[in-house]
């Protein structure tokens, strides 16, 4: 019978963008109409917040993921080139290296030098960047990927905090919209912990936790303006 293991370490890159996105859709969102809401604007201002923080946000986000996971991607290819310096200046040394990786291990000495000299053949620079940085395909960086999806969730984060502020208006705005975006941050972290294999109350409750922290604080600075006026 055949042996099958879903893994999910392959999703690591854009899942974490995406889950990152789509929070902060919801949290900056919602917070921010909350907090224009519970200063006394009309609807019309609280929506127009609203639509501006996701325009801005989302450029924001694709822009902030580009540029940190770009740097990742340098610092990678900095390592990959002093590595394949390394094994043309010593080439000894690094299978040597590559040798005493596998054995602590758990190798035994003449199996790891074995080891090391057949993936040294193949692919020596894919067996160091593997075995001895810890640059995997999985792991790799990929910008343009985190950006496109940290945005993308960004929006679809946004969306039900604005339709909200579309299909509420007076003094239950600042309630439906908050219990409304907590509902729908508890869906997509369990969805989020659910794609990851971790645990569906403690990716809901996590995010919960912040985001209504967030949504507590810019209320507090909303009515405070409100008083103030």
């Amino acid at each position: 019978m055949t042996h099958i293991e879903a893994h999910r370490s392959h999703r690591a890159g854009w899942l974490r963008a995406s889950v990152l996105g789509a929070n902060d859709g919801i949290v900056s969102t919602a917070s921010l109409v909350i907090g224009v809401a519970a200063a006394g604007a009309t609807q019309e201002s609280v929506l127009l917040a609203g639509v501006a923080g996701v325009a801005a946000g989302a450029l924001s986000m694709a822009a902030g993921e580009y540029v940190s996971v770009s740097s990742q991607a340098d610092t990678e290819q900095a390592d990959l080139a002093m590595e394949a310096q390394s094994l043309r200046d010593h080439p000894e040394s690094e299978l040597n290296e590559l040798t005493q990786i596998y054995i602590e291990r758990g190798l035994q000495p003449e199996l790891a030098k074995e080891v090391a000299e057949k993936l040294t053949e193949h692919d020596a620079l894919g067996a160091h960047m593997r075995d001895d940085i810890g640059i995997g395909e999985v792991v790799t960086a990929r910008p343009l990927q985190a950006a496109l999806f940290s945005a993308f969730a960004f929006v679809l984060g946004a969306v039900v905090p604005l339709l909200l502020v579309l299909l509420t208006n007076g003094g239950h705005q600042v309630t439906v919209i908050a219990a409304g975006s907590l509902i729908y941050l508890a869906a997509l972290g369990a969805v989020a912990a659910s794609l990851g294999g971790a645990s569906l109350i403690r990716g809901a409750s996590r995010v919960m936790f912040w985001g209504a922290l967030a949504m507590l604080l810019t209320a507090l600075v909303g009515y405070a303006f409100d008083m103030a006026v």
